[in-house]
């Protein structure tokens, strides 16, 4: 495969078309009476046309969200219920409220003689709101051990608003995740016939499956800002304290200093979803409890981990597994870390060290589905444990 080109930016007006077809984006319309080589012209909105100019988010195409296409997608069967991924709701009532900490070990990948791809692979584990309202989130892992084939998936179920970067107030112009380092591919389109492909649609909540008989990717050349997109997490630019206490910690106030990408609600500064990364950094602060401090706050925080241990708890949060944290629930550092925060010695020190753990801290108070509580079997009763043990330091005598 010869090297991926993309573009640099974020929420940026771009244009693309395929080197191998010259002047198929049209210069000064949309859509010619006749498009060049012979295309359709196709939009997809984001946002509602008569959003605020600055909010509005428009491509023209399908799928990869572009705008000049050998076939419009319209060309295909009728939408039939697809049942091939029977972990997947949006019913947040198939299980009592729950306020208990909740940690999952790692889920389990399908075994090889098993064939499951991405969609088949979906499992939400909880939850708000609904999408028919377009107001609330869903937290799926998906568990797949074998690529799509002559199948694309595409969800209608954007609940409301688009992730952007998060406002950097006296951070300043630079810092987070910059701009620069997002990624959208360019165009590049696929001419070919494929009886019986495959087009799964998420919509309400559910699965529908259409066939038709060409390849979906056959954009040539586009225009917009609602694309897709890529991020390297190694390129976060990491704001923290230097001297004391930490600064807007990512696990005690909101917003966090370790957001890369924020949903808003339509409460200004309060999040549906902000995207949050906790990546290699110096912590260097003097007469200071390093780790996130014990805290419960208004927000759901859900954490997963990609690799290596996350700092406050070394043991039981796994690659792979997952924890949520629902709001007034309180929690912290276990017994060992805080008795390591609180007697080590106060050294430069850079922690987090080939370690990648994430969470999603939202306004909603999620519920926990039927297989996230029950089926998958990885819920961690013992969770609790790790904080059975801390012990009673109160004293008359002030020994600070």
């Amino acid at each position: 495969m010869a090297e991926l080109k993309y573009l640099a930016g974020f929420g940026s007006e771009f244009q693309s078309e395929d080197p191998r077809r010259p002047g198929a984006l049209p210069e000064g319309q949309n859509n010619p009476q006749r498009c060049p080589y012979g295309l359709y012209a196709e939009q997809v909105s984001g946002t509602a046309f008569t959003a605020p100019r600055h909010e509005n988010k428009r491509s023209c195409g399908d799928d990869t969200h572009v705008h000049f296409r050998i076939r419009p997608s319209v060309i295909h069967k009728p939408f039939q219920k697809y049942n091939g991924a029977k972990y997947l709701t949006h019913n947040w009532n198939e299980q009592e409220p729950d306020p208990n900490q909740s940690r999952w070990l790692p889920f389990d990948i399908p075994p090889a003689e098993q064939s499951v791809d991405f969609v088949a692979g979906l499992h939400t584990v909880c939850g708000a709101g609904d999408p028919r309202s377009r107001n609330g989130i869903a937290i799926h892992v998906y568990l797949c051990n074998t690529s799509m084939d002559k199948s694309a998936f595409y969800s209608s179920d954007v609940f409301d608003g688009h992730f952007k970067l998060p406002d950097l107030g006296p951070i300043g112009a630079n810092g987070l995740a910059n701009p620069r380092d997002f990624l959208t591919p360019v165009a590049h389109y696929v001419d070919e016939e494929i009886p019986g492909f495959k087009i799964l649609n998420k919509y309400q909540g559910s699965l529908f499956v259409a066939e038709q008989n060409h390849s979906p990717f056959d954009v040539v050349a586009w225009h917009g800002n609602y694309v897709p997109y890529k991020y390297d997490l190694s390129k976060f630019m990491v704001i923290n304290a230097v001297l004391y206490d930490h600064c807007l910690n990512a696990c005690s106030q909101d917003p966090s200093i370790f957001t890369v990408l924020t949903c808003q609600s339509t409460k200004p500064g309060v999040a549906i979803a902000d995207f949050v990364i906790f990546p290699p950094r110096w912590s260097v602060q003097e007469h200071t409890f390093r780790p996130p401090y014990y805290h419960r706050n208004c927000m759901s925080e859900f954490m997963g981990l990609i690799l290596g241990s996350y700092e406050a708890k070394e043991g039981g949060f796994l690659p792979g597994g997952a924890s949520l944290h629902s709001m007034m629930t309180p929690h912290g550092p276990d017994n060992k870390c805080f008795d390591a925060a609180s007697n080590g010695e106060l050294v430069p020190q850079k922690i987090a060290v080939n370690t990648q753990a994430f969470m999603f801290e939202s306004s909603l108070s999620l519920a926990i589905t039927k297989w996230g509580a029950e089926t998958c079997q990885k819920l961690d009763a013992k969770y609790y444990e790790c904080w059975q043990n801390l012990p009673k330091l109160f004293s008359e005598k002030i020994n600070v």
